[in-house]
């Protein structure tokens, strides 16, 4: 895989788009994609690392140049858990449940993502990993993405956690809603149902995302619909990962018990039976849905279809409408406490001409 050199000799440039900046319309040739549809080891980030190495050198056998994993496969989906809730009241257990949860995240930046950067330098590819992130004692459904030579170049973080899932995530803002132009492609990730938010999916399409990657929690049949109608309606490649679980990928009971069961599943029982698939601007399954167990999913991406969907149907181009309907994206971080320093207030008042001391 080639890679543009950049001007500081140190590497390939390897930019976020900018709002409305468009698709590349040069863009050609074929990438080869690999989703990994495998289960996170719970509660054992060190290992569950140790897996992601495999499956990526696996992938990195099959000439991969982009690997996507699920949602959280770092850290883990909590699966059935309720984290001992019930309104007006957190158990004592699920406090605990919290605690070991927090303890398998990761921090960003932070060993692991030292590691997994490593890991896509070593294969040569760009990874696209689902993490959750902790940031003190909030943590965050997090994608991160690296590049080929090792690079950490940044992260998406769920902005709006589903369900249940509120109560355990963070919410993230306009900040992190990155696409990023790589020489195989504009690259960017939407999570889980943040995949139902029409309004986000245009700030996707705006930013010209050519390879949209769509980590989840959802087996549904109408997930794969979804699929179908992101890769059209933006006519770009979706990948999409989920995990396959058996009930024995999990801590046995009664340290992990699954809510909402009237019995505690056997050890080969699947929890959750995947799904993912690959699917083709022109809305045809290049891979995929599997539901038959942990494995890869790969298929050759030509780029030359983007154009070939985009003659029919490009919904922030030709067949928008801006004089009827706009949308206003906010990308600046929203922090819930700021400090103005000693300097910035002097700065202040002395542009205002007033005396402060």
């Amino acid at each position: 895989m080639a890679l543009a050199p950049a001007s500081s000799g140190s590497g390939p440039v390897v930019t976020e788009v900018e709002m409305n900046a468009g698709a590349d319309q040069g863009a050609t040739g074929t990438v080869r994609a690999t989703v990994v549809q495998a289960c996170t080891v719970f509660y054992d980030t060190p290992a569950t690392l140790d897996k992601a190495e495999k499956l990526v050198a696996e992938a990195a056998g099959y000439g991969s140049q982009i690997v996507l994993f699920p949602e959280v496969f770092v850290g883990g989906y909590p699966h059935g858990s309720t984290f001992g809730l019930t309104i007006g009241n957190r158990s004592a257990k699920g406090k605990e449940d919290f605690h070991k949860y927090h303890a398998a995240a990761i921090d960003v930046p932070g060993p692991e993502v030292t590691r997994l950067a490593a890991l896509a330098g070593k294969y040569k590819i760009f990874l696209v990993m689902g993490v959750v992130e902790r940031v003190g004692y909030t943590l965050y459904n997090t994608v991160l993405f690296f590049d080929p030579l090792g690079k950490y170049l940044g992260k998406h973080r769920k902005v709006m956690p589903t369900g249940l899932e509120r109560v355990f995530w963070g919410f993230g803002d306009g900040s992190t809603i990155p696409v990023y132009d790589t020489p195989i492609g504009k690259i960017g990730a939407v999570i889980c149902w943040e995949n139902r938010m029409p309004l986000l999916r245009t700030a996707m399409y705006a930013k010209g995302v050519q390879i949209y990657c769509a980590p989840t929690a959802d087996f549904s049949p109408s997930w794969q619909a979804s699929m179908t109608h992101i890769a059209v309606e933006g006519g770009c490649f979706v990948l999409s990962a989920n995990q396959f679980c058996r009930r024995k990928n999990y801590p046995p009971a009664p340290e992990y018990t699954f809510g909402g069961l009237d019995e505690e599943p056997s050890p080969e029982s699947v929890i959750w039976p995947g799904g993912s698939s690959i699917v083709s601007p022109s809305g045809t399954v290049l891979a995929g849905p599997n539901y038959e167990g942990e494995g890869l999913l790969t298929a050759d991406l030509d780029l030359g279809e983007i154009a070939r969907a985009k003659f029919d149907f490009d919904v922030v181009g030709h067949y928008a409408r801006p004089e009827v309907l706009s949308l206003t994206v906010k990308t600046e971080s929203k922090l819930p406490v700021s400090f103005t320093s000693a300097a910035e207030k002097n700065s202040a008042a002395k542009s205002d001409g007033i005396s402060r001391t």
